[in-house]
């Protein structure tokens, strides 16, 4: 599913060829049609509609006109007074609808909140450029304190709930939780990304009478289960476990011997045919006893970590035949490590491997090398949580959680590989510009080793035949599935990586439906 932001919303408005009038005639019958849906019958049912001053507000009076058509009980409430030359407020003026406007006195509120059963929040859209004062923060003031009754109006917010950044989904402290938000036209970034969507309830998009060629620049998108069913790799029934590739991965040290094991395990809860761990051997006969399924590239150590010169035995071990390689889970941060990731990198052709995935400490030690992303040559995806991408792009975490989606993209481009900004709706950015949104945000997933699960999922799915962002979206997706899934089993807390890795098979089953 495509999600806009306000740029491109507002290009493919300009561009589709149909008039601002009939824009918003189309909005406004969509949001009265959703109105109609979330109170059943209409008649003498009380609906208020908050109208600001622009086309949200023209969407509401619109949506207005046609419930009073269809016989419900509608106040306006215009924030200011809008023209004479209106033609949507001289249609209500027609029907002698009540019309409050506020102008300043958000206590006139009082009465038309006082028994309404449907709030329509239709005040500014995407519209919204700078903090919420001064009148506006009142009208919100007393929407909260009806929202807050023992019976309580529900409320039906128009494009966006009023103080929602339609781009990143911050919002304003003034901002009121909707329970339905109806998408025009396509979703917006914000209604998908926290805190956005914990205050966009129900997501609705309908179609306005913009053509779907008019949304072409449009390159976000929310991961959905129909996308995901229809990427998965096929199993034919003939199938030898030559057919499902081989994943190569480079994990563990003696201090993270459970991220090397994770790791693995994602990895073969997807289905790739064979899944090989290089570790030290310091580390080997511990993971051996745990990891029956994997087979061993067990590499020569300097005190429990990986030296440069080992950085040529995996390269050996990839001309056997491997399509995926995962570097990081576990290494530790050593500058033995730094030296192999510096020596293995740079060597790595596509004669080697289709793609390569650098998770956790593999990250953590080539965010020490200068310019580290042209050691890279082979097709690459990079999974870092946020404080990861900090030292990577030598910005502040907390400018990257300020517009996640921008961060992740403006990265992928600039580094020319694919970015899995992970975190609540983790974001994949490819480095031609697309990006997706995974649509899941489970505490449950912030526990240790869950990252390096989703590493081996995605290495997996490489191994399969999956190009970098296909392979990207789908591990998060499965990843994000499998957890919602134990979600409902076990519950937010005690959440562990393991259970989230045995999961993935079962998250395959079910969207193969």
């Amino acid at each position: 599913m495509k999600l806009a932001i306000v740029a491109e919303m507002q290009s493919a408005e300009r561009e589709c060829g149909v008039p601002v009038e009939q824009l918003m005639e189309n909005a406004g019958l969509a949001v009265a049609q959703e109105a109609w849906l979330m109170l059943g019958e209409l008649a003498d049912r009380k609906i208020v509609v908050l109208a600001g001053p622009g086309n949200n507000g023209g969407d509401g009076l619109v949506a207005a006109r046609h419930v009073k058509d269809w016989g419900a009980d509608v106040t306006v409430v215009l924030l200011n007074p809008r023209g004479e030359d209106d033609a949507n407020l001289r249609a209500l003026v027609e029907r002698e609808l009540s019309i409050v406007v506020l102008d300043g006195d958000a206590a006139k509120l009082d009465e038309p909140l006082a028994g309404a059963e449907l709030v329509v929040d239709a005040l500014l859209g995407t519209g919204r450029a700078r903090e919420i004062e001064g009148p506006l923060a009142g009208v919100l003031h007393k929407l909260r304190e009806a929202r807050s009754r023992r019976l309580p109006p529900r409320l039906l917010a128009v494009d966006l709930p009023t103080g929602l950044d339609a781009d990143t989904g911050a919002v304003d402290p003034h901002t009121v939780a909707a329970d339905q938000t109806v998408a025009l036209g396509w979703s917006k970034v914000g209604l998908h990304t926290l805190p956005g969507a914990q205050y966009a309830g129900r997501v609705e998009v309908v179609d306005i009478g913009i053509a779907p060629e008019h949304g072409a620049s449009i390159k976000t998108e929310l991961l959905t289960a129909s996308w995901a069913r229809s990427v998965l790799p096929v199993r034919p029934p003939g199938a030898h476990k030559g057919t499902f590739g081989s994943a190569l991965i480079v994990a563990g040290s003696p201090q993270y011997v459970g991220a090397a094991a994770l790791s693995c395990t994602g990895a073969l809860r997807v289905g790739p045919g064979i899944v090989t761990l290089a570790c030290a051997r310091s580390v080997y006969p511990m993971l051996a006893s745990k990891l029956t399924e994997t087979t061993f590239e067990p590499l020569d150590d300097k005190e429990g970590f990986l030296s440069a010169e080992e950085a040529y035995t995996v390269r050996r071990a990839l001309s056997r035949g491997y399509e995926a390689l995962l570097v990081g889970p576990g290494l530790a941060q050593h500058s033995y490590v730094v030296a192999f990731i510096r020596a293995l990198l740079p060597m790595l052709t596509a004669d080697d491997v289709k793609a390569v995935v650098i998770d956790a400490d593999g990250l953590n030690n080539i965010a020490k090398v200068d310019r580290w992303w042209e050691m890279l040559i082979v097709p690459t995806i990079i999974t870092p949580h946020p404080g990861e991408l900090s030292r990577l792009a030598g910005v502040d975490t907390a400018e990257i959680q300020r517009d996640r989606l921008a961060a992740g993209r403006n990265c992928a481009s600039q580094w020319g590989l694919t970015i899995v900004l992970k975190g609540a709706n983790t974001i994949i950015a490819a480095p031609d510009g697309r990006a997706r949104l995974s649509p899941f945000a489970n505490p449950g997933l912030a526990s240790g080793g869950t990252g390096d699960v989703l590493a081996g999922a995605i290495t997996g799915l490489i191994a399969q035949g999956l190009e970098p962002f296909e392979a990207a979206s789908l591990g998060v997706y499965l990843h994000g599935f499998a957890a919602e899934l134990v979600r409902r089993e076990l519950g937010d807390a005690g959440m562990l990586a393991g259970d989230v890795a045995v999961a993935l098979p079962r998250a395959i089953k079910e969207l193969e439906g």
